[in-house]
């Protein structure tokens, strides 16, 4: 769908691109008509739009006139000749991840990552593959993992960098040590030039025309800066800064190409789309590694971890893939990241100050594990005996990469202003110095009141550094003062200034430093030949702005947050930070004027984690849409521009932010799997009490948000409210009136309820005063709709001879507890807490004497940990969330505590095949394992989890008519096919929602766990 056409151009940044500063509305509605006229792109120029692609992973922020998403590829050259015709530039973008401000732009944003991501051809033959530009390492490796070939330019983004900016890059990774850089990899490429014309980029002897022509002028600049090149190119495999007019006088320890020839295509990787505008490229593969082992060596100083990279790198026999770093501040803040926190444990001995990890591959792993022993000898002959963890299982190492290549966003998840910097984190130095170098660096940051956080590249000498600064007050000028310093060690040392994550608005003006003004004017030159009009991405490479203009970033002096008076509490991340300590000051004092909000918001770096599409569950609604707006990223953007007064004054209950959040499905995924632990899911919840507050509830939101306190009077007229689901005319009318989708069937009312026909149990005294006691914390749904699931728990418990109490209210007033999900689903927060002061009430007696609360809704009993905790009910809400457990959680807690053996001995095999679907919100609180593990119990039991996002139900979100496509779309990513293709098995999802997504999707019947192992018990 084409946004309208905007009915204003708001004035660019100072310091943005003097064409398009001036602009006039008249350019910017024309661009906006004539791109939607003549493609089929999607044209994007709304306010919000524009601001969520004004910032890439960088700390700069530079609105565009507008953005466009191509459909196909040929959409691209339309939009380039409408450009070229009203001299708007251009800013190609991938996945927005860039460090320095590649991808962000006062032109015309083309982001090819949503529609132009095919694998045109794969010759697994002879090794390689063409691509167009948006599609995703990740996703291009998965393809040929059945032709045994992957492409082993392996950086930490995999799972969200596009081809397309991995080139434009010149994208290195942490196996470059064996497979070297981009440009290594690189066969050809056919790109636009700013004419419009289409060209094929490829060896220099082959080359014709227009690209002849290039290849010849860019030759003799190289001739005649022999002596330059020589003496002022960095002699490290890690440069990336300027062109690679070294193309023509080779200075990089590996060759750009194998026969040493000369390859075009390689002047147009890592030139940040300043060149030319990417149709395809041609890859060379490699053969899969069959086998990998991996040493973690623990360092008890950082100084002593540098120093030994350089003897490591001697091992292997060519063998050796990597040896990266892993720091004391990142092994800190992962120990913090529930995802991680089980992962790092396992691979470190006490409390390292570094640990390098040392990979070797091959064919086979028996070799490999020599290697792995030759590793320990030498860390015994360095004086370290006992320093190295040996990880040789697949699943083990597999675990602790994720850790690594999400370190950058780790480091990121410091609450406060002060945040890791990139401006000078990829500097390249050759190894013998690297100690040396990292040493000095560090007194540098010392000096200036802040302190690293140091990780990856050891084996090649580029070690990421962030120093702390606070961008908000005085980071500008101690950014520049440090970067000085720096600059000047890595000249000492004979280094590269950018060694991996290129120029854009922080580097360029580095380049003449680098190279020197002569070489800086050819780099001019070459600009020239290809891009007279400096059309795409002007201003970057050559004629860059000065790092440290404050008018280009995303929190410049005027960067204000409207007051807001939040309904949850959000003091947690309310803080401020010392940069030399990391020490954060107490809640509630970090100046925010929305009370943490605002803070809570802003810890999203734009690392675009949340954009990965292979594991975990977020984001569900991107997955299928794929629309940036629908991202935790784009979401989070969304809110920051809101609550900075960038969308107009209405800040958060702007019509934009409502957008944005429609199809956030609360699913809780960026809880865990954002590195720096954006929570999108109670982020929406504030919104919601406040959109509402202003514009008022639907009669569908009263409805289910009520459906807790009326249920019991329903479940009377049960027959009658079933008819719903029978009358087809019923289930239009309910759509037409209340906005229930009438090709769903809503959930059966039941007049013989859990709470009405509840078995006789323990009381309060009785279980307080019992050997084995438990509380079975019953919800709303297992206990009005699903009675079945609230019964089996109960025999399940019992069988295993702990004495149950059912959770009642303190005072009973004939209803049953509830934790208020349903009201927070709808942002009524202050309904939300006072039904969870009732549970804190009922509850506390039990959580004071440590005995389990156990429930079995994931939504409803994980309230009681999260949300439970952000509504200012104290230390009581505490502890109940500290002895708050599902019901799988409680009895593999129980199981390893060797108390599960009377019910072991009970449960009958199963013959059938089991699978698990486990709920977003046990994903969030590593709640599916325990699922798992129980179920082994059963004898013959093998239950196999489902890879799967969101089911898509999520709630009442699947039942509304206005999301049961974008639902359905959700649970056929893998669910449902999943489901479907194992015709015989027993599904087991734990969730109501999912459970009947599954049945209104595959028509087949899921159980929860409770209700499996139940069955398995002898017959009473």
């Amino acid at each position: 769908m084409n946004a309208p056409l905007p009915l204003t151009v708001a004035r660019e940044a100072a310091g943005a691109y003097d064409r398009v500063a001036s602009v006039t509305n008249d350019i910017a509605g024309k661009l906006a008509q004539r791109l939607a006229k003549e493609t089929q792109g999607e044209v994007l120029f709304s306010p919000a739009d524009r601001g969520r692609y004004a910032t890439d992973a960088s700390i700069y922020q530079e609105t565009p006139v507008g953005v466009f998403v191509p459909r196909v590829a040929e959409d691209i050259r339309l939009a380039l000749d409408i450009c070229r015709d009203l001299k708007v530039p251009i800013v190609p973008r991938g996945g927005g991840t860039s460090q320095c401000g590649q991808t962000v732009g006062a032109g015309l944003v083309i982001d090819c990552s949503k529609h132009v991501r095919g694998i045109l051809e794969v010759d697994a033959a002879n090794r390689t593959a063409v691509v167009e530009p948006g599609l995703v390492l990740d996703h291009l490796n998965a393809a040929l993992k059945q032709h045994g070939l992957w492409y082993p330019v392996d950086v930490s983004t995999s799972a969200q960098a596009t081809l397309g900016g991995m080139a434009g890059n010149n994208s290195c990774g942490s196996r470059s040590i064996a497979w070297g850089n981009m440009v290594h990899n690189v066969l050809g490429i056919d790109a636009w030039t700013a004419d419009g014309q289409l060209h094929r980029f490829g060896k220099f002897d082959e080359a014709a025309g227009f690209v002849r022509g290039i290849g010849e002028q860019v030759r003799q600049m190289a001739g005649d800066l022999a002596p330059d090149i020589d003496a002022m190119w960095p002699k490290v495999l890690r440069r990336v800064a300027g062109y690679n007019l070294d193309v023509f006088r080779n200075q990089n320890p590996k060759p750009y190409t194998a026969d040493g020839s000369v390859n075009l295509a390689h002047l147009l990787v890592g030139s940040e789309g300043t060149l030319a505008v990417t149709r395809s490229l041609k890859l060379q593969l490699a053969p899969l590694p069959r086998a990998k082992v991996l040493g973690v060596v623990n360092f008890p100083t950082f100084y002593k971890a540098m120093d030994t990279a350089q003897h490591i790198v001697r091992l292997g026999e060519g063998t050796l893939t990597a040896v990266e770093l892993v720091d004391r501040t990142m092994i800190e803040l992962s120990l913090q990241n529930p995802a991680f926190a089980p992962i790092v444990r396992g691979a470190v001995i006490g409390q390292p100050d570094a640990v390098l990890l040392v990979e070797f591959s091959g064919p086979e792993k028996a070799p490999l594990v020599k290697h792995l022993d030759r590793l320990v000898q030498l860390m015994g002959d360095l004086g370290l005996p006992g320093s190295v963890v040996r990880l040789e299982d697949d699943g083990a190492q597999k675990a602790l990469w994720e850790v690594r290549k999400a370190g950058l966003n780790i480091m990121m998840s410091l609450k406060g202003d002060g945040k890791p910097v990139s401006f000078i984190e990829d500097c390249a130095v050759p190894l013998e110095h690297l100690a040396e170098y990292t040493d000095a660096l560090t007194q540098v940051f010392r000096k200036h009141g802040s302190r690293g956080t140091w990780y990856a590249h050891a084996s090649v000498g580029t070690l990421h550094v962030r120093p702390i600064l606070d961008m908000r007050q005085g980071g500008a000028p101690k950014m520049r003062a440090i970067a000085e310093e720096a600059s000047a060690l890595v000249r000492k040392y004979r280094g590269a200034y950018s060694g991996e994550h290129g120029d854009g608005l922080c580097r360029g003006e580095w380049i003449q430093w680098q190279f020197g003004p002569r070489i800086t004017e050819a780099f001019a030159r070459i600009k020239d030949l290809f891009d007279p009009q400096h059309l795409l991405c002007p201003r970057r490479i050559v004629d860059a702005p000065r790092m440290d203009d404050t008018r280009l970033m995303r929190f410049p002096p005027s960067y204000k947050v409207i007051p807001l008076q939040p309904a949850l509490d959000w003091r947690g991340w309310d803080v401020q930070n010392d940069p030399s300590t990391e020490k954060t000051t107490r809640p509630g004092t970090g100046g925010d004027p929305a009370h943490g909000y605002a803070k809570a918001v802003e810890m999203c770096n734009n690392n675009g984690h949340c954009r990965k599409f292979d594991a975990g569950t977020m984001c569900p609604s991107y997955r299928v849409t794929r629309d940036e707006k629908h991202l935790t990223r784009g979401r989070a953007n969304t809110l920051r521009l809101a609550l900075s007064g960038q969308l107009g004054p209405q800040g958060i209950t702007n019509p934009e932010v409502r957008d944005a959040m429609d199809l956030c499905v609360s699913c809780k995924g960026c809880k865990r799997d954002c590195p720096t632990g954006v929570d999108m899911a109670k982020m929406k919840v504030e919104f919601l009490h406040h959109w509402h507050a202003r514009h008022g509830w639907t009669l569908k939101d009263k409805l289910v948000a009520r459906l807790p306190d009326y249920a019991r009077h329903a479940a009377r007229i049960a027959p009658l409210l079933n008819l719903r689901n029978r009358v087809p005319l019923l289930a239009r009318l309910g759509e037409k009136m209340l906005g229930f989708s009438a090709r769903r069937r809503l959930p059966e009312w039941r007049a013989d309820h859990f709470f009405r026909e509840r078995p006789a149990t323990a009381s309060r005294d009785q279980v307080l005063a019992a050997a084995k006691p438990v509380v079975l914390f019953v919800d709303t749904f297992n206990g009005h709709f699903e009675s079945e699931n609230a019964r089996a728990a109960l025999a399940l418990l019992q069988a295993a001879g702990y004495t149950v109490h059912v959770a009642t209210k303190a005072n009973d007033d004939g209803g049953h507890l509830c934790c208020g999900r349903t009201y927070l689903a709808t942002g009524q927060v202050d309904e939300a807490r006072r039904k969870a002061r009732e549970v804190v009430e009922a509850l506390s007696p039990f959580a004071e004497r440590g005995i389990a609360i156990v429930g079995l809704e994931p939504s409803c009993l994980l309230s009681l940990r999260d949300e439970h905790l952000s509504l200012g009910l104290g230390a009581p809400a505490q502890k109940i969330a500290a002895h708050a457990l599902l019901l799988e959680e409680f009895l593999a807690r129980e199981l390893d505590a060797g108390r599960l053996d009377e019910l072991k001995a009970k449960l009958r095999p199963v013959t059938r095949k089991i699978l698990v679907h486990g709920h977003c919100h046990q994903k969030a609180f590593d709640a599916v394992s325990p699922v798992l593990k129980l179920l082994k119990l059963i004898p013959g039991a093998q239950p196999e989890l489902v890879e799967s996002s969101c089911c898509g139900m999520a709630g009442a979100f699947g039942y509304e008519a206005a999301h049961h496509d974008v639902s359905m779309a959700m649970a056929e990513l893998s669910l449902l096919p999943a489901v479907r293709n194992a015709p015989d098995a027993i599904v087991v999802a734990d969730g109501t929602s999912c459970r009947h997504q599954i049945r209104d999707g595959a028509g087949r019947e899921a159980v929860h766990a409770a209700v499996l192992l139940a069955r398995q018990l002898p017959a009473a």
